[in-house]
């Protein structure tokens, strides 16, 4: 059996996408992938960080987590992102790391990567979708094979039905309103399995 390397990377400063993330990763390991989580480098002035509890809190909850380089990108087959969304668009934090593969983009290295995307917002319409679809146009560029859900199993639904991804509304409180977890597991164990056959494919 073929079997996929998959790359879920991540952005989060309240711990939403960090979840995400561990349960995409989570699904992805019992679905036979092997797995790396990975977090986006933090641009944010350490001032601001240390004046806001949550983000403090999360910045210490994942500073075990390696950061996302190149040669991760190189190595993985599929790659997985999560990220909250700014204004409609992903954060600067997770724009960088894109901005910053280019030597691996123009050596051919991102072509035929199989992605998909997650993300969160603080409401239903708070930029959810335009930020997973800003980031897919970034990875046409790449040439990337785009491996989004759909409607392709009612697990979808129960989680809000966003096609694109999965994306969750957190609440005031910093929890997730959606129960999103089934979801996510079923995007990560799709990726998977795209990212397979494409593998086999080019073997």
């Amino acid at each position: 059996m073929t079997k996929a390397n998959l790359a879920v990377v991540f952005y989060s400063m309240g711990g939403t996408n960090y979840q995400l993330a561990q349960w995409a990763a989570e699904a992805a390991t019992a679905a036979g992938a092997d797995v790396r989580v990975l977090k986006v480098q933090e641009l944010a002035p350490e001032a601001i960080i240390q004046g806001n509890e949550t983000w403090k809190a999360t910045v210490e909850a994942t500073k075990d987590v390696p950061v996302a380089t190149s040669a991760d990108l190189e190595w993985a087959d599929a790659i997985i992102f999560s990220t909250p969304t700014r204004f409609g668009n992903m954060p600067s934090q997770m724009k960088q790391f894109l901005d910053i593969q280019g030597g691996i983009w123009a050596s051919g290295k991102t072509v035929n990567k199989v992605v998909s995307a997650m993300s969160s917002a603080q409401n239903p319409h708070g930029g959810q979708e335009a930020t997973i679809l800003s980031l897919y146009t970034s990875m046409m560029h790449w040439g990337a094979i785009i491996a989004a859900p759909g409607y392709s199993d009612p697990v979808l639904f129960k989680a809000g039905g966003n096609p694109y991804g999965t994306s969750v509304t957190v609440g005031q409180d910093g929890k997730m309103i959606e129960d999103v977890a089934d979801a996510v597991k079923y995007q990560a164990e799709r990726t998977v399995k795209v990212a397979e056959w494409v593998k086999k494919g080019n073997e």
